[in-house]
């Protein structure tokens, strides 16, 4: 079947997505864990399989905090990167420079302390370089913001997020955190399966979260939504894309038919993002209109994409910064997937159908047309 869809490719004890109940991980629901929780509950929720009591939050908190300075070698790979860089390449590059510094060890008993240093460094890699290369200087990485929303929003911007802010930021992480055996998540698993480090597990699902049909579709659903002047114009043209048979990015999923159970999440809080005094309320009022437009003539639902790149928008994240954003995110769930794998491991290796040539004589270099 193209794309493996519909094949069982293992087996797993840490989300479910698509099966009649939503999106549950570790059994519960993204609702709840996204509007009650925060995203370091969440995270612990995916690495250790139970949420965390109190001491136990306020210890990972404190080494994710930790875990947010970097080294002088590092800081230095960080400035060498050109400004033209991408931002995805810049995290991917980072990591891997932070592996050489401070490596997993061969037997990985240190795997949770690698993944919660790496949960703290995440923001700041990214951090780091944006200021050196867009305002000409070096960034203080130290912060009294606790959670890593609060953070990624104080650092990057560098003034005091609102409540608003930190709880949309918050629920973004946790909607992003995991979803089952998604093509970042498959491939991560893979390099597990080798007994690879935690690092390179974390730089090949960078790797493939990148692609443009992995990463990047709320980039995209944003840049659709702020071509509109008003909703008219945007439905005419949605009008046209119709005729024309062309896809709009954020509808439509592989795994959710009817309701990606995180898009009501992300409306909800777009909706109380938009009145802001810096949002415009008329981007919510167009991508309203195209939603509900979209499901009644086509029947194709919003994923979480499509609210969630207006979502960043409305908190004045820079569009490149989407996906690096979507790597602190997944991470906790790609580094679950990689503790899981190795844990009880067989070594990935499918089988293809073979398409080529049937068997043939070779035929030297001078007898050959």
């Amino acid at each position: 079947m193209g794309g493996l869809a519909g094949v069982t490719a293992g087996s797993s004890a840490i989300c479910t997505c698509g099966l009649g109940n939503g999106l549950n991980y570790r059994g519960y629901a993204i609702q709840d864990l996204a509007l009650k929780a925060d995203f370091e509950e969440v995270a612990y929720l995916l690495l250790v399989g139970e949420l965390p009591n109190k001491a136990q939050l306020k210890d990972f908190q404190r080494k994710i905090i930790a875990g947010r300075e970097l080294p002088i070698s590092v800081k230095n790979v960080l400035k060498s990167i050109p400004a033209s860089s991408h931002p995805m390449d810049v995290m991917k590059t980072a990591t891997a420079a932070l592996g050489c510094v401070e490596p997993e060890a061969e037997d990985f008993s240190d795997q949770m302390a690698k993944i919660i240093r790496l949960l703290g460094a995440f923001p700041s890699f990214l951090v780091y370089w944006h200021h050196w290369h867009k305002n000409g200087r070096e960034v203080c990485l130290k912060s009294d913001e606790t959670t890593i929303a609060g953070f990624i929003l104080e650092r990057l911007k560098e003034k005091k997020p609102l409540a608003v802010e930190v709880k949309a930021m918050n629920a973004m992480l946790t909607l992003y955190a995991e979803h089952e055996f998604n093509a970042s998540t498959f491939a991560n698993r893979i390099t597990a399966s080798t007994l690879s480090d935690i690092y390179s597990c974390m730089t090949t699902g960078i790797g493939t979260l990148k692609g443009h049909l992995h990463g990047g579709a709320n980039e995209v659903a944003i840049k659709f939504v702020l071509q509109f002047d008003n909703v008219e114009h945007a439905l005419k043209s949605v009008d046209e894309l119709f005729a024309r048979k062309e896809k709009i990015m954020g509808f439509g999923h592989r795994v959710y038919r009817n309701l990606d159970p995180r898009s009501p999440v992300g409306f909800e809080l777009a909706n109380e993002l938009k009145e802001l005094e810096t949002s415009d309320p008329k981007l919510f009022d167009i991508a309203k209109a195209i939603r509900d437009k979209v499901k009644a003539e086509k029947g194709l639902p919003d994923n979480i994409d499509f609210f969630g790149g207006l979502i960043y928008h409305y908190m004045e994240i820079e569009r490149l910064y989407y996906t690096p954003l979507f790597i602190m995110s997944r991470a906790a769930g790609w580094a679950a997937h990689a503790f899981e794998q190795r844990a009880n491991n067989r070594i990935i290796r499918p089988s293809s159908e073979y398409t080529g040539p049937e068997p043939r004589d070779f035929v030297a270099l001078e007898d050959r047309a």
